[in-house]
């Protein structure tokens, strides 16, 4: 057994322990990762990089029969459902060497390629290797939550880290699962020419804004995907190619390839915590707005942590830890200011407070602002009049935005930084955006938001009267 000693000892090579690991080597401290399996973890193996690189797939091919309102005609796209994949692949390759060992190792990181266990509370064994640090920080991630459904473990499946490996077209691909993923893999498949059903127990996309998620339901219903809500599994039987999923009520859907889509798990198994006095709770590792565990010696960061499970969330932790455990001083975790987006077509996306939420926590105070995707030029322009924005607004500033849309992932950013900073509606109004541009709707809803104060006014009509009449 080798012994090492180190400053930070980082679990888990993914975005959040990536971000860690070189952040405090190239401050200076003494610094080991572990990963035991792929580095970049989840978002560059099986992911956030392979999703969107199938979604982009799916875009071009419905594009091309999709064109003859802009001039030009539709075509019958030729899918290559193989091609598609060596597209996905190809864009993992380009982006690997960004997360590759030979980088981080660069940056003066010790990167052993084990998994790691705790056997003592400052010690971590990772094969041949003991370990102790002064710190730890656990950024294992999570991994595909396969139900126990009875029959499942007699029929194949596809979860997330599988299905970018299949390369046989499914005819029909039953999806269990309504949240961003299945909803996202669903329209990919559907546009790659695939029949699709989605079976969700719930509401498909049920964390979200009800009228934004209605857009994009209706949208993928129009586009060919069967969405069956409120439809518990109970069952699930037949065989490759021939896939059978019974629901509660009775109802089986029937298909050639299954696709599991049901949550995540943190990736706690290995770790031995309790050895290190370290408490799990309902959804991970239970940690304090320091992303401190019960072992005040170690941190858990992103999906593992719990909460929010992005991985933007895992990198806006590492930037935590940094100022924790590298300088010493306080920093706390926020979410309120958290933004997330679905990538189906249109885009999802949301910042803070729904307007339910905003509702039930302010009451009468809260005033929603909106603007529609059909009044933007730009939009107009490229036929993507679909969506809306909407800005949920208490005491001048706003408490969490909604937007569904074209583009409404990126446009979703600017409500991040309003209300990380605090910003005000006025703020934001003061914006300049070119035109005609998309952006312009986040400038137009802050414009909508002050409209009633300066056109409908009495006051404000009486002094202009007044200026007019009595200005040379």
């Amino acid at each position: 057994m080798q012994e090492l000693k180190t400053d930070i000892l980082v679990i888990g090579a993914g975005s959040g322990g990536l971000s860690v690991a070189a952040g405090a080597s190239q401050m200076g401290a003494d610094v080991i990762l572990l990963e035991g399996h792929k580095m970049g973890g989840d978002c560059l193996n099986f992911g956030c990089v392979p999703s969107k690189a199938l979604i982009a797939s799916g875009k071009a091919a419905y594009g091309q029969a999709h064109t003859a309102a802009l001039g030009v005609a539709n075509v019958v796209p030729q899918v290559d459902y193989a091609a598609s994949k060596d597209h996905v692949h190809d864009v993992i390759a380009q982006i690997e060497p960004m997360d590759s060992r030979e980088r981080f190792e660069g940056f003066g990181v010790n990167v052993i390629q084990e998994y790691g266990h705790f056997v003592s509370q400052t010690q971590v064994q990772a094969g041949d290797h003991l370990i102790t640090a002064r710190r730890v920080v656990i950024a294992t991630g999570s991994s595909p939550l396969v139900p126990p459904i009875p029959g499942l473990d007699q029929v194949p499946f596809y979860t997330n880290e599988t299905i970018f490996d299949l390369r046989d077209q499914p005819e029909h691909l039953l999806i269990i699962g309504g949240g961003p993923i299945g909803m996202e893999m669903a329209q990919a498949h559907v546009r790659l020419g695939c029949k699709v059903t989605v079976i969700e127990g719930l509401q498909a996309l049920g964390n979200d804004d009800p009228e934004a998620a209605a857009i994009v339901l209706d949208t993928l219903r129009a586009e060919g995907v069967a969405i069956h809500e409120q439809a518990t599994v109970a069952q699930i039987r037949g065989k490759g190619g021939a896939v059978e999923v019974v629901t509660e009520n009775g109802d089986i859907f029937s298909g050639s390839h299954l696709l599991l889509a049901t949550g995540r798990k943190a990736n706690t198994d290995r770790l031995n915590i309790e050895v290190a006095g370290i408490e799990p709770d309902r959804t991970g590792i239970k940690v304090d707005e320091s992303l401190r565990t019960t072992n005040r010696k170690v941190y858990a960061i992103g999906d593992v942590a719990g909460g929010l499970q992005f991985t933007h969330v895992a990198g806006y932790h590492a930037g935590i830890i940094i100022r924790s455990a590298l300088f010493g001083l306080p920093s706390k975790a926020k979410t309120a200011h958290i933004p997330w987006a679905t990538y189906t077509d249109p885009e999802l996306a949301q910042v803070g407070l729904t307007e339910a939420q905003a509702r039930a926590q302010h009451g009468g105070k809260v005033e929603v602002a909106r603007f529609d995707y059909h009044h933007n030029d730009r939009a107009i322009t490229e036929r993507k009049t679909k969506g809306f924005i909407k800005v949920m607004v208490v005491k001048g500033r706003p408490v969490g935005a909604t937007i569904v849309g074209h583009q409404a992932g990126e446009l979703i950013n600017l409500w991040s930084l309003a209300l990380a900073n605090n910003l005000k509606m006025g703020q934001i109004a003061a914006m300049v955006s070119p035109y005609p541009t998309i952006g312009e709707l986040n400038k137009r809803v802050a414009g909508a938001y002050f409209s009633p104060r300066l056109f409908e006014n009495q006051t404000v009509k009486r002094v202009v009267r007044f200026v007019q009449r009595w200005m040379p």
